[in-house]
């Protein structure tokens, strides 16, 4: 197979010998596509249109590019970690067409200006999609709501202070009451901030044993349950960032049962790995929230697979060397993720927990949904963001080949299967490689 970069204006393009991935209908089916005028044009067309340039893809699985939700980019303020256009390179090298960009920056983004400056950066430098999520309370402090409307107008798909948690009920319940007036999302991080200051992994006789400052995974149920106790107060529309726990399951399911406009994600850190992956004290494996028990992860992986939490995602966060290279319980928090997250998601599919639609659903099609974007749909007249991959081909990751400016990856030297070969953006081939 040859595949050709091509740059500039989206032409027509017949993609031939697919195995084509729906997670709208839970199929994989052989098949050609056509993509025209940054669209899909047809699917299971016979033979190219007149003109099309042909790309063969020798039996690989195409599918609706990937919506990394939760993604720290390092403009503002942190450039040296993650520039607009290193995120951008990393992501269409992981089949990753559309970035859902975290205001955790530096300044954060909490105004107009801000945004907009965000917007204007990405636009120029980025080869994939970038949506900003704004700051729901000015700098992140939980003390005073940003300008939701105003923010709004300016393109914010949605709300949240990141992990900074709003320990001012009174502040948050207005917060949710006037985005709620503007049908704005917001994005919950739930934990009980008290119960997790200064931890570092999950409590149990593994952390003990460590000496390690850990916070109990009833943390996270409290703040949830705190969330959503708001959210039937107040009608908003919520999003719960990562759900990492077992006893977290019962309330998320009660809520939506009950009829609230609730969802929940989880990272793909915490499908695939677990706390005793931090061995001695290995610091690329400290995350926010901690790695949790094999039992909970084994629940995460079973509450995607019935669709229970709704998004996989990178929760990308970049740290350079000598933030990570300390004492673990002085480490920063975090992982790169964008370029990995597909290989890591296919451990799942290749241990027969998931299926290819039922990952592409979490990966793809429940964000572009949530979000209100017009992707993550393999359909005639869908956007033609799209990556082809092919499942099974070995490597061993090395992390300075990753893109991403930080290098902070917990699976440096994994054997992982799966790589991209191709990425599209609005029928334009944004990645690829020649044979």
């Amino acid at each position: 197979m040859t595949l050709t970069l091509y740059k500039g204006q989206a032409m027509t393009l017949f993609l031939e010998n697919a195995r084509i991935i729906d997670p709208e209908a839970g199929t994989i089916t052989p098949g050609n596509v056509i993509l025209h005028d940054g669209q899909i044009a047809a699917l299971g067309a016979g033979s190219p249109p007149k003109g099309a340039q042909i790309m063969e893809c020798g039996g690989a699985c195409l599918a609706p590019g990937i919506i990394d939700w939760g993604v720290k980019v390092g403009e503002p303020g942190e450039r040296h970690r993650e520039s607009f256009r290193s995120i951008g390179l990393a992501a269409a090298a992981g089949g990753v067409t559309t970035l859902i960009a975290r205001p955790d920056t530096s300044p954060a983004i909490d105004t107009p200006e801000v945004l907009e400056f965000v917007t204007r950066r990405a636009a120029e430098a980025c080869p994939v999609r970038i949506r900003h999520m704004a700051a729901l309370t000015k700098a992140r402090a939980g003390r005073e709501m940003t300008e939701i409307g105003f923010l709004l107008d300016a393109g914010a798909i949605a709300f949240t202070d990141a992990d900074h948690v709003t320990t001012d009920t009174k502040v948050l319940a207005r917060a949710l009451t006037y985005a709620r007036s503007l049908n704005a999302l917001v994005i919950g991080h739930p934990q009980e901030p008290g119960l997790s200051r200064g931890a570092a992994a999950t409590s149990g006789k593994f952390a003990s044993l460590r000496g390690i400052p850990a916070v109990h995974p009833m943390a996270e149920r409290i703040g949830l349950d705190r969330d959503l106790g708001l959210i039937e107060m107040t009608g908003a529309r919520y999003h719960a960032d990562q759900i990492t726990t077992a006893r977290s399951l019962p309330a998320l399911e009660r809520a939506k049962k009950n009829g609230l406009d609730v969802t929940a994600g989880v990272s793909i850190h915490h499908l695939t790995l677990n706390e005793f992956d931090v061995g001695d004290y290995r610091t690329f494996f400290k995350l926010t929230p901690p790695l949790r028990a094999e039992d909970d992860r084994l629940a995460m992986i079973e509450a995607v697979a019935s669709g229970l939490i709704d998004v996989i995602g990178s929760f990308h966060t970049p740290a350079d060397e000598e933030s990570k290279r300390l004492p673990f319980e002085d480490a920063a928090s975090g992982a790169v993720g964008v370029e990995t997250l597909l290989p890591a998601a296919l451990r799942l599919v290749h241990a027969g927990q998931l299926d290819l639609p039922q990952l592409f659903r979490a990966l793809s099609l429940n964000p572009a949904r949530r979000l209100g974007l017009p992707q993550g749909r393999m359909a005639e007249g869908a956007p033609a963001d799209l990556v082809l991959f092919n499942p099974d081909t070995p490597h061993v990751l090395d992390r300075f080949t990753l893109r991403s400016k930080s290098k902070n990856t917990p699976f440096d030297g994994a054997r992982m299967e799966g790589k991209v070969m191709a990425t599209f953006v609005a029928g334009r081939q944004v990645y690829g490689k020649a044979d």
